[in-house]
């Protein structure tokens, strides 16, 4: 066999090994101009209330005697308020929350004569959210469901979820939740030109439910791995 069939398969070998990183590229999805993005971004609507949230009470007078200042949203959209009952509040923004529990307070408070020489006032402060998520799939070092709690955009939530050897964020895209029979939303997610170039176009805000899509190549072999290439 000469060298000139030796080598094409060397290369060949060499490729089904993992040691040459496919370099083309594979956009998915398009540019809205729309959407929300770095130095364009939009503030979030009222907060509403789900099952697993944790709210912080605050009731006035303090001879309302109220002990429990910190509550979980049930899963059946209540919360416990001891004494004073339960209230539904999934659905519900904070303000309105606020609304039920005096209406709670106060109708418990007249019902059994407790004493009160103030006006009875209710503030409710969102704790932690278990119901505004986002999530990072694909081929990075910790996928999975991310809690939204800040104004972030693709950039922060990719590299949070830390890239691997062998990840693909040139190839990564968004894609955001939509009601059924409705056209699916799919962003194309532009890596070089957010990091290289600071190009803002692409570098969307996440919002409550996006999945964020990072694809990549095979895990690297032992060898891949000493050399520090990348799988195909």
């Amino acid at each position: 066999m000469g060298w000139n069939l030796v080598v094409p398969a060397m290369i060949l070998t060499l490729s089904g090994c993992g040691l040459f990183q496919r370099q083309e590229a594979h956009p998915v999805g398009i540019v809205d101009f729309n959407q929300p993005r770095e130095l364009d971004k939009t503030t979030q609507p009222p907060y509403v209330v789900e099952p697993g949230d944790q709210l912080a009470i605050s009731i006035r007078p303090t001879s309302i005697f109220f002990t429990q200042p910190t509550v979980t949203v049930q899963t059946d959209g209540m919360i416990d308020l001891e004494f004073f009952g339960e209230v539904m509040v999934a659905g519900a923004t904070l303000q309105d929350v606020e609304q039920r529990l005096l209406q709670q307070v106060m109708e418990v408070t007249r019902r059994r004569n407790l004493p009160s020489t103030e006006p009875i006032e209710v503030a409710v402060r969102l704790v932690s959210s278990a119901s505004k998520h986002y999530y990072v799939l694909g081929k990075v070092r910790d996928p999975g469901r991310v809690p939204l709690t800040t104004s972030i955009t693709v950039l922060d939530a990719i590299l949070n979820a830390g890239l691997l050897s062998y990840s693909r964020p040139e190839e990564a895209y968004l894609s955001r939740p939509h009601l059924p029979g409705m056209p699916p939303l799919i962003l194309k997610i532009d890596w070089e030109a957010i990091t290289k170039f600071g190009d803002t176009t692409t570098n969307y805000q996440v919002m409550p439910g996006d999945r964020i899509i990072v694809p990549g190549g095979r895990q690297p072999g032992l060898l891949g791995t000493l050399l520090g290439i990348g799988g195909n």
